[in-house]
């Protein structure tokens, strides 16, 4: 179900916004919702310290690894079939 959101903005900048959808051929409601999302997706989806702290305990395990050319080479191989 839709919400209605209501945002209050200064006149020029109003003007601003509708002459951005019209330029886009858009109305001024889906201009909103377009940089909305694109705003949220820009957002990161965790805190930038939780990332940071899974790297860390990551690089601190000391797994077995294979040379990375022969890797590359099998996952092209794998691709491949």
């Amino acid at each position: 179900m839709s919400k209605r959101l209501q945002v209050l903005l200064p006149p020029e900048e109003l003007l601003a916004i509708q002459q951005l959808a019209k330029r886009e051929s858009l109305t001024v409601g889906e201009w909103v919702r377009r940089a909305l999302r694109e705003a949220r997706i820009r957002r990161p989806v965790s805190e930038p310290e939780k990332k940071l702290k899974a790297i860390r305990r990551s690089v601190s395990h000391s797994f077995p690894t294979g040379d990375i050319a022969q890797m590359l080479d099998e996952i092209a191989k794998g691709y491949e079939s």
